[in-house]
């Protein structure tokens, strides 16, 4: 069986993020950087290409499958920044309501510009989500 193909590069998280060609998506993925770490306490890893990610999880699944992800990150991708909860968004409706300008995924938030949105409903989805994921996960800090 195979794991997970993302995984912690080791490459510089800083020059990544410095590295951003979009002026818009460079200087929102520094506040969120800033606010992953105040949130987590954590280290930011890189995984993959770029996903900016904080802490980890080991999942198994029922079929077998298993692997490292990150706990919680996000990327600066090139139509919008790109916001990762593990396991994802569920029974946060009431915050997700106040959030503001979003799109959804299925583990994740799309948001093209963080003045879009309120910055504290997004910390406590990022503390709920966290929350979530531990109380099925064993989650390591980076």
């Amino acid at each position: 069986m195979t794991g997970n193909v993302t995984r912690p590069t080791g490459a510089d998280v800083a020059a990544f993020l410095e590295a951003v060609e979009h002026p818009v998506r460079r200087t929102d993925g520094l506040a969120l950087d800033r606010l992953f770490r105040r949130v987590t306490g954590w280290t930011p890893r890189l995984w993959g290409a770029s996903l900016v990610g904080y802490g980890s999880y080991r999942y198994t699944y029922e079929s077998g499958r298993e692997g490292d992800m990150l706990a919680t990150g996000f990327s600066p991708r090139k139509a919008a920044l790109s916001i990762y909860v593990m396991p994802g968004y569920a029974r946060m409706d009431d915050l997700l309501a106040r959030l503001g300008k979003h799109r959804m995924g299925k583990a994740c938030l799309h948001v093209t510009k963080l003045s879009d949105i309120d910055m504290d409903v997004l910390e406590a989805i990022l503390r709920r989500g966290l929350e979530d994921l531990a109380a099925r996960y064993p989650v390591t800090p980076s």
